[in-house]
């Protein structure tokens, strides 16, 4: 198994909204290392750390499972979409999205402050400066501590 923090603004699709619906395709991602992490490393089954961004506070909402492997995003053949792009094909897709599960909303929003604050959370890829990737690895002992801050 492997671990992952995904990005969401709250407005556009937040942990309430996962808790509703259950499952959700991740679609409209449109950055190639963020689409090869679905593509290629994602598996059913993986844990997800849902983060809240461009919000106040932004930060961990909850947790989430990988519950479908990757498959092509629809949003890019839709014309009507923000997310469509002229060069993908049906026959040639360009951009693949996996499917997420609601497991459980935190107690406690782990916010982007309190997990700078923890000095063993140092290393993880969402406190680096510059790092904008929506998808991205966690190590499984800072999914461990972040599950712990959030309350579970």
């Amino acid at each position: 198994m492997k671990y992952w923090l995904m990005k969401s603004e709250p407005d556009v699709y937040s942990m309430d909204h996962l808790a509703k619906d259950k499952t959700t395709w991740w679609e409209g991602v449109r950055n190639y290392q963020a689409r090869n992490f679905m593509m290629k490393d994602m598996t059913e089954g993986d844990l997800v750390l849902f983060y809240h961004s461009n919000a106040e506070p932004p930060g961990v909402a909850g947790i989430a499972k990988v519950s479908a492997a990757a498959q092509p995003d629809k949003s890019q053949f839709d014309k009507k979409s923000e997310y469509f792009d002229e060069k993908a094909t049906k026959e040639k897709p360009q951009w693949f999205c996996v499917q997420v599960e609601y497991v459980q909303k935190f107690k406690n929003l782990v916010s982007l402050d309190n997990l700078r604050d923890e000095k063993s959370l140092a290393e993880m890829l969402v406190l680096k400066r510059g790092q904008r990737l929506s998808v991205q690895p966690v190590d499984k002992k800072h999914f461990e501590i972040i599950k712990k801050l959030g309350g579970l």
